[in-house]
């Protein structure tokens, strides 16, 4: 069987970041950097032709942001791709509102190789929460101010309470078929009908719903 190909989108204002990125990125077999933007203006359009499985994406930009690039995409695309925002400060306002909107996860422009390629790979599967941690403390910071009772409304069945409890604290399939002692399909389903619930694209969706409905404390 064949490397499968892990096709990504880079969009950052900085010729530089741009520039490591795709160098860091292209060094892996499995990837493969098909384009590049300087703005979120044209991310619609690209995405259409080149049609990426990751668009890593820069969330401060001049003319159209991280944020609002992020909205286009899940609006106009039946599949959009995994958004991966990039980002200079993890406390950053733009970059909660940005997960709130639909952005799958995010990484600072420091991070690691390792870190990068990881995340990268990581938003592909979709099978865990990328760096939960981080995502708790924008939720401590920034989640405060916003009421919801998505939880609530969902009704959830304990077990699934269960699992969105685990997925919270960045736990893949695996992890909490083995802390529940359940399946691993089981949990897929569980995921599944948690996120159908929650009206929610994705783990990280969930998961900021639990923070903001006040089903788990981001403390």
């Amino acid at each position: 069987m064949g490397v499968v190909t892990i096709r990504i989108l880079l969009v950052d204002d900085n010729e530089l970041v741009r520039a490591g990125l795709r160098a860091v990125l292209a060094a892996q077999p499995d990837f493969e950097v098909v384009g590049e933007a300087d703005d979120g203006a044209g991310v619609l359009a690209l995405v259409r032709s080149l049609r990426p499985d990751v668009v890593a994406m820069d969330v401060r930009m001049p003319r159209v942001d991280g944020i609002q690039a992020t909205r286009d995409l899940l609006a106009h695309l039946d599949q959009p791709p995994k958004i991966l925002i990039i980002t200079t400060f993890e406390n950053d306002e733009y970059v909660y509102e940005a997960l709130r909107v639909g952005a799958h996860g995010f990484l600072l422009k420091r991070a690691r190789p390792a870190e990068i390629t990881g995340a990268v790979r990581a938003l592909a599967t979709g099978d865990s929460l990328l760096f939960p941690a981080k995502l708790r403390a924008l939720a401590e910071r920034f989640g405060k101010t916003v009421r919801s009772d998505a939880v609530a409304r969902a009704k959830l069945t304990d077990r699934e309470a269960d699992v969105l409890r685990a997925m919270a604290r960045g736990l893949n399939n695996a992890e909490i078929a083995a802390e529940l002692y359940l399946g691993t399909e089981t949990v897929k389903s569980h995921v599944s009908a948690l996120l159908a619930k929650l009206s929610a694209r994705d783990r990280t969706q969930a998961v900021i719903a639990a923070y903001e409905s006040g089903f788990v404390a981001p403390g």
